[in-house]
């Protein structure tokens, strides 16, 4: 099991950047599926953005298409973190946003991973 801590969340203004931050442990971290998603008021939690090592030093990264072109998901293997850069925040990207982790990048996409962090608050004013 993976222990995941996000940090860096906050108010900011639409059109403004926010980069968040998960720390992992616990366990080996460069073969792991990452991810982040994000839950609304009174909305369901929805997939944001994954990433897991392919090859060398690449990684492959999924996006939901919402925030293509805006956010980017980056990972330090050394460092076992996983970070989500947001640009051009809009009003509708504020929600509580979480890290997760698993074995299966495809558990990770599907909503399904056994490692989730508890959240951080963003909050985009207009």
């Amino acid at each position: 099991q993976v222990q995941l801590v996000e940090s860096g969340g906050g108010l900011v203004q639409a059109g403004g950047s926010l980069t968040l931050s998960c720390a992992a442990s616990g366990r080996t971290f460069s073969t792991y599926a990452m991810g982040w998603f994000r839950q609304a008021p009174g909305k369901e939690r929805e997939f944001v953005a994954a990433i897991r090592w392919s090859s060398g030093s690449t990684s492959y990264t999924t996006y939901r298409n919402s925030v293509k072109g805006r956010f980017t998901i980056v990972r330090d293997n050394a460092k076992n973190t996983v970070d989500l850069q947001m640009n051009n925040l809009k009003p509708e990207d504020t929600a509580i946003y979480y890290c997760a982790g698993d074995d299966s990048l495809l558990l990770v996409q599907t909503g399904a991973p056994r490692s989730w962090g508890r959240g951080t608050q963003v909050t985009v004013s207009s």
